[in-house]
């Protein structure tokens, strides 16, 4: 199938999200009760306590919000080859939500016509559909599957998926997966574990724009390694201010 996706048709996307209070504490009590139902659900080693375990109420849409979405694209529109990267961010989810669809509507299938994410099918694009949902948003129709066969939807290109070759028992990281092929990590600052800290008591959000940024530009080069394709080299990274 790779053969068949021009790297310079892809948008390239990573988002960070967080619980969508700092603590229990600031969360609404209906919030609070369900929170307590699927923190009890939760496969923990130790017996935990929902606020204990509230740091991971970030990984699901319907505790979380999205505070970073990083997108990134190949282009030779200017002088030499570029990889740019733009990045949507804020502390209002819904405003940032906007522009990142009006950016869907207006490119996808003229100018992109691939989405590629690393454990995109399982996280960034159905955790994306359903932030926009909850924000009462109109979905972008790349991100509408509903009623979509498989080949309808081979779009969605996951570099996680890609690495698997058929074996579905283990996780990848984009970690390891940079290790392995020789690209430049993006975890040489902070890792995903460490967001919902840095924005919520270091209060840094530049920071964590720049980890989604890292990570975009790891994905793009990893989709490209897979490709057999030359690496993006740094002075050919451009990032675009919102």
């Amino acid at each position: 199938m790779l053969e068949k996706v021009p790297v310079d048709k892809v948008l390239f996307i990573d988002i960070e999200t967080v619980p969508a209070y700092p603590d229990l504490d600031h969360a609404p009590n209906e919030y609070k009760k369900l929170w307590e139902i699927k923190a009890g659900q939760l496969k923990v080693q130790e017996p935990s306590t929902a606020e204990e375990v509230y740091e991971r109420a970030g990984i699901y849409a319907e505790f979380g919000k999205i505070i970073c979405i990083s997108v990134g694209y190949l282009s030779n529109e200017h002088s030499g080859r570029q990889f740019r990267i733009k990045s949507f961010h804020g502390h209002d989810e819904k405003s940032l939500l906007e522009d990142f669809c009006k950016l869907l509507d207006s490119s996808f299938n003229s100018r992109f016509n691939f989405l590629c994410a690393h454990n995109g099918k399982e996280f960034d694009f159905p955790f994306l559909a359903r932030r926009i949902i909850i924000n009462s948003i109109p979905l972008p129709e790349a991100l509408e599957i509903h009623g979509k066969k498989p080949w309808e939807t081979e779009y969605f290109l996951d570099t996680m998926h890609l690495w698997r070759f058929g074996d579905y028992k283990a996780y990848t990281s984009l970690a390891l997966l940079c290790f392995v092929l020789g690209i430049p990590t993006p975890k040489d600052d902070i890792e995903g574990k460490d967001v919902w800290k840095v924005y919520y008591l270091e209060n840094d959000l530049n920071r964590i724009v720049s980890y989604c940024e890292k990570d975009v530009l790891a994905i793009a080069r990893l989709l490209m390694r897979l490709k057999g394709m030359p690496q993006i080299l740094d002075n050919e990274v451009v990032r675009i201010n919102k």
